[in-house]
């Protein structure tokens, strides 16, 4: 009786041992596939933000980048968020070719994004100047992303990443003060 006792308290133990190791390793791979996700997702904003020879905010879930192509012509780009509880795009951040009313495909770059996304924009820098927050697109010479990836598993606690991208500067945009 007091073997299995004893018995019954190391399986308990070591089930219990397993279950932690579990959730840690759930817990590790989840902040591991949302660190590399949002790294691939701003990588490719970046590389547009930066080619950008203009910008239209729509809101501050969605703005429409317009790149120069090959030659002298352009095309556009939009990022969005999609707060959605449901559908191909929802609690995701995205990219797809053209404007916002576009009826392209939508390129999901991070998937389980919280509700609080948002963009934001600012203006050149200029001495004694502390409001830096531009009011319209044609201020606007920097973009910044901010997101929160979550994720959830049965047994396992939600987890979640907060990020403040850096401010893209749209180095072919031209601006006015």
């Amino acid at each position: 009786m007091v073997a299995a006792a004893l018995g019954t308290m190391v399986l308990a133990g070591v089930l219990s041992a397993f279950l932690f190791i579990g959730r840690t390793g759930f817990n590790a791979g989840s902040y591991s596939e949302m660190e590399a996700q949002t790294r691939r997702a701003l990588d490719r904003f970046a590389a547009d933000a930066r080619r950008a020879t203009a910008v239209q905010w729509h809101s501050s879930r969605q703005l429409t980048f317009t790149l120069p192509t090959a030659g002298s012509g352009t095309t556009q780009v939009t990022y969005a968020y999609d707060a959605a509880s449901a559908g191909a795009t929802a609690r995701s951040f995205y990219r797809h070719a053209g404007d916002a009313a576009s009826a392209a495909p939508r390129e999901v770059l991070v998937r389980g994004v919280g509700t609080d996304f948002a963009f934001a924009r600012f203006k050149l820098e200029q001495n004694g100047v502390t409001a830096n927050a531009a009011a319209n697109d044609l201020e606007t010479k920097l973009v910044q992303v901010n997101l929160r990836p979550v994720r959830t598993g049965v047994t396992a606690v939600a987890a979640s990443q907060n990020t403040l991208s850096a401010r893209y500067l749209l180095r072919n945009k031209r601006v006015s003060q």
